[in-house]
């Protein structure tokens, strides 16, 4: 009897648990790392299901085909196409359930493209692009400034930009699920636009023939030139700048024609040579006494070559070397006065100079009896060297004047022969910062 109730406890608990066997659902998600699915894809995988105790998943075209564990972790996929991820999970009670997903996987989407000017980036500027994409299925141009404005081709057509300035390109790709933007921007540069400046020969710059000039090119977006001068000892020239001599009296005219394989301008200036009168002139120099030069105020020392008069502290060895005239006054009574000759400095308070030149000067025409002599009314009408070419200055006046005498002319011969006059037109009283004012005439060049 005992043996019976036993087998039937056992029978009504067995009964039990088949009514009570749990079910399996089986469920999944999953995410595509940074959204993106273009290859390569990683793909982490969600186990949403319910009821399970064993778990077998399919990864079609993945880089991990099977798996067993509950969550698989992160599943990559290298190459596009369309995939089944099956997930199949079963229990203890013998319950089993499946699900599949499919995953389209996409080829790559690579962005890139380059920019090319046509000719050169003179305005207007020709542009293609090449485009580099990958992977895309739309395509969105647009070209800041230019024409056409924006474009859907794969492949746009030349681009015109006719605005100087920076200009952007941009292009945007999509494949309908990721979409990507890159841009850069091209430079055109300005309008052809010609000019030029020209700077003459510090020597030369009274324009008298023969005067060397350089001409400089300042046109703007230019790669050709030609120069066409007349009167010059060079007539035309395709280089940038150019150097040339005139030789020619009048007005002659100098055309610079620019082009950039675009444009071709030209401009044109007019530049009037004189007659070579051989003589150079400087007007109210001041020259100072011993203690103005010492002082430095008021230099004693000139130089014709620099057109400069020096102090004291502005002589240096190769300053030294260029003076040609030498005022020494004594102090501001004007008493005793002298043009020296910079090699005779050793007989007056000035400092000796390094490699000193010779000048020869009649510093009082009335009482040298010398055979040269020159009037002020000579002096003023003086337009050329014809009055100081008679001159022999042979002869040296080593005497000294006072103020009493205004306007004085005192003559001078340089030592590369160049004769000259000095005409003092007026002795400045200021104590110690006196001066006298002078008007220099001078030859170019020795005759």
């Amino acid at each position: 009897m005992k043996k019976i109730r036993y087998i039937i406890l056992i029978l009504s608990f067995w009964s039990c648990l088949k009514e009570e066997a749990i079910p399996v659902v089986v469920d999944f998600e999953y995410e595509v790392i940074n959204n993106d699915y273009s290859v390569p894809v990683s793909i982490v995988f969600f186990n949403r299901t319910e009821g399970a105790d064993q778990y077998e998943w399919y990864f079609e075209g993945a880089n991990l085909s099977r798996s067993v564990d509950r969550n698989p972790g992160i599943v990559k996929f290298n190459k596009k196409g369309n995939y089944t991820i099956k997930l199949t999970a079963t229990n203890i009670d013998g319950s089993i359930d499946s699900k599949i997903l499919k995953i389209k996987i996409d080829a790559p989407l690579i962005l890139d493209f380059t920019a090319t000017n046509v000719i050169n980036t003179f305005s207007p500027a020709t542009y293609t692009v090449t485009n580099l994409s990958k992977g895309a299925t739309t395509y969105k141009w647009l070209f800041e400034g230019g024409t056409p404005l924006s474009s859907r081709d794969q492949n746009p057509k030349e681009i015109v930009f006719k605005e100087p300035g920076e200009h952007k390109i941009e292009l945007e790709i999509s494949n309908g699920r990721e979409t990507y933007t890159k841009n850069t921007s091209v430079i055109v540069a300005p309008y052809l636009s010609t000019d030029f400046e020209y700077t003459i020969a510090f020597t030369n710059d009274d324009y008298q023939i023969p005067a060397k000039v350089n001409f400089t090119s300042t046109s703007i977006s230019t790669t050709d030139y030609i120069w066409t001068i007349e009167g010059a000892n060079i007539t035309t020239s395709q280089d940038k700048d150019v150097e040339v001599v005139f030789n020619t009296i009048g007005e002659q005219k100098i055309t610079l024609t620019a082009s950039n394989g675009k444009e071709i301008k030209s401009v044109s200036k007019n530049i009037t040579f004189l007659k070579n009168t051989n003589l150079r002139e400087f007007k109210d120099i001041k020259l100072g006494i011993n203690t103005a030069h010492k002082n430095n105020s008021v230099g004693s020392f000139f130089s014709i070559s620099s057109r400069k008069v020096y102090t004291k502290q502005e002589i240096t060895p190769e300053i030294g070397k260029t003076i040609d005239l030498v005022f020494y006054g004594l102090n501001s009574t004007y008493t005793r006065n002298q043009f020296v000759s910079p090699n005779q400095l050793s007989k007056t308070p000035f400092d000796n100079i390094q490699k000193p030149k010779t000048t020869t000067f009649i510093n009082t025409q009335e009482l040298c009896n010398c055979p040269d002599s020159l009037t002020k009314k000579q002096f003023d009408e003086m337009i050329d060297d014809a009055q100081l070419t008679k001159l022999t200055l042979d002869t040296e006046d080593n005497l000294y004047f006072d103020n009493i005498v205004v306007p004085r002319i005192i003559l001078f011969k340089t030592q590369e022969g160049k004769k000259g006059a000095i005409k003092i037109k007026e002795y400045n009283s200021n104590g110690e910062n006196s001066y006298i004012l002078v008007d220099i005439k001078v030859q170019k060049e020795k005759r």
